[in-house]
């Protein structure tokens, strides 16, 4: 069994990318989402909802859907729509 150095595990980690921040359009998306919808040129300040950013993502997956991280972060703001939105 491998050990581990619970410390320098602890160190590696990064809170602040999966923190929850609110846009300028009043949606909360991570500071990873963030980044990688920049890195695809995806506008998510100019959107009134997450699904909105969805409809986007899917038009950017269907031109290659081999986009992992894009793929990734459609599945965590889904999740997040579905919980925010959807009344229980």
């Amino acid at each position: 069994m491998e050990e581990y150095d619970l410390n320098s595990v602890i160190d590696s980690l990064d809170f602040e990318k999966n923190s929850l921040n609110t846009c300028k359009n009043g949606l909360l998306l991570t500071n990873y989402e963030m980044e990688v919808l920049n890195k695809y040129k995806i506008n998510y300040n100019s959107t009134t909802s997450l699904k909105e950013i969805l409809f986007l993502i899917d038009e950017v997956l269907d031109e290659d859907d081999s986009l992992n991280d894009l793929e990734n972060i459609s599945l965590s703001i889904s999740e997040r729509d579905y919980y925010m939105n959807t009344k229980k």
